[in-house]
């Protein structure tokens, strides 16, 4: 006999409810957004002078990082904070999609710089508050990636070597934490090492700032593999790790490496990789630096096997340490795909303006919201003892949660999913946050 209260052609679906809230879950964040000040930064700090979208940038602001948070990728997506009683958890009223449109066209590439003050400041408030690294040592991972544009009328949007249409900004994070510590657009057509050495000073400046008061170590791929680079690190005291590019002169070196002086490396396969350093005086640098080299057999049967006895991964660095820990340490690096996999499942995944200070805006505030939900969880204690967990995670076990909104004896209840798996990982973060003492000076 046919059930029609279990038929879903049945279902009678309408929309209706003036007190749901989609993403019930943003209270976290949110709440944390509220004790660092941030919406009181962006507006003692960005001024878009009369430009049509100048008005309540920090309210803006603040409606541009919730869309970030829960997924967002478009200015359009930013209407869910409007659904409901999502715009309780803002504590304001939420602007229309186009009026947040005319805000980020407001921005010019100066003015986006502006965010970066911003960022610095909400950096040093939420390390104050716990998320920090304090006096031990800090490693920096640098990296750039391709954030996609679609449209041809996209200002300096071009292809690079990836032959995708985009821009190509450089970023950097803290290794362990996935912290964003710097952004930096650039046009689409940007070599990787072009203005490296001037964002990764102001990075290293801004986390000083911050309370950063350990060690800190520069991990970069050979993209960054220049003079530049290694200079910005030595005025700032930083130690260095990059990948080298091989050059006819790098691998003469390499293989003038004694057969002796090859180390197995204990985690790989057995006989398959080994390690070995000797110095290196690069044409330009002021002096030699150490050279630490991974080899590895080519496959067999491959190409490569066919041309060449060993593959070689060399890296310079001022480090100290063996070999086979800095190797190790070195290809870590790679967790910086990590962070941008995060932010591209997000506000990265394409840039949604014409204008090129627009989407310089919407980088920063990306990153914006992919801090304020790693340092919610690491406040609020929801890493798990692997590691952090992603922002994929974040949103569907803390974030996209559910709710209803009521107010009882002037008192508003937030009444979320019954029986949610993970309600006692969230009340307890909630308690954590709400404990934050308010940085507002």
């Amino acid at each position: 006999m046919r059930q029609s209260s279990r038929n879903l052609d049945g279902l009678e679906v309408v929309f209706d409810d003036r007190n749901a809230v989609a993403n019930g879950g943003l209270v976290l964040p949110m709440t944390l957004a509220s004790k660092l000040g941030l919406k009181e930064l962006v507006d003692a700090n960005v001024d878009l002078g009369d430009a049509p979208g100048h008005a309540n940038a920090g309210q803006k602001t603040l409606a541009l990082v919730a869309s970030a948070l829960v997924g967002g990728d478009c200015i359009d997506d930013a209407a869910v904070l409007r659904s409901g009683r999502a715009d309780a958890l803002l504590g304001t009223w939420v602007p229309a999609p186009s009026t947040l449109g005319a805000f980020l066209r407001s921005f010019s590439f100066g003015d986006a710089r502006s965010l970066d003050k911003v960022a610095g400041e909400v950096l040093k408030r939420a390390w104050a508050a716990g998320a920090g690294p304090g006096d031990e040592a800090l490693t920096i991972d640098v990296d750039s990636s391709i954030c996609e544009t679609y449209g041809l009328k996209k200002q300096g949007a071009s292809f690079g070597y990836t032959s995708v249409r985009g821009y190509h900004p450089l970023l950097a994070a803290a290794a362990g934490t996935g912290d964003v510590l710097g952004v930096r657009q650039r046009g689409g057509n940007a070599h990787t090492g072009r203005g490296a050495a001037g964002f990764l000073a102001e990075v290293f400046g801004r986390v000083r700032a911050a309370g950063a008061s350990g060690q800190l170590v520069l991990r970069a791929d050979s993209g960054f593999f220049n003079k530049q680079v290694v200079a910005a690190c030595r005025r700032a005291g930083a130690r260095f790790s990059v990948s080298a590019k091989m050059y006819p002169a790098l691998r003469k070196a390499i293989e003038a490496i004694p057969d002796g002086a090859w180390q197995p490396i204990p985690y790989w396969l057995e006989g398959a990789a080994d390690v070995a350093e000797t110095t290196y005086h690069p044409k330009g640098w002021p002096g030699e630096v150490r050279l630490v080299v991974r080899r590895v057999k080519p496959t067999p049967g491959s190409q490569l096997a066919l041309f060449a006895k060993y593959e070689y991964h060399p890296f310079v660095t001022d480090r100290e340490g063996s070999a086979i820990e800095l190797e190790a340490d070195h290809r870590r690096h790679a967790e910086v795909e990590l962070v941008i996999r995060d932010l591209k499942d997000g506000p990265w995944a394409h840039m949604p303006s014409g204008r090129f200070g627009a989407n310089c805006a919407w980088l920063a505030l990306g990153a914006m919201a992919h801090n304020l939900a790693r340092w919610s969880a690491i406040l609020g204690k929801l890493n798990e003892a692997k590691g952090p967990v992603t922002l994929a995670t974040l949103r569907r076990r803390f974030i996209s949660v559910p709710g209803h909104m009521s107010r009882s004896a002037r008192r508003a209840t937030l009444h979320l999913a019954k029986n949610w798996p993970w309600a006692e990982a969230f009340l307890n973060a909630l308690k954590a946050l709400r404990a934050v003492a308010p940085l507002l000076a």
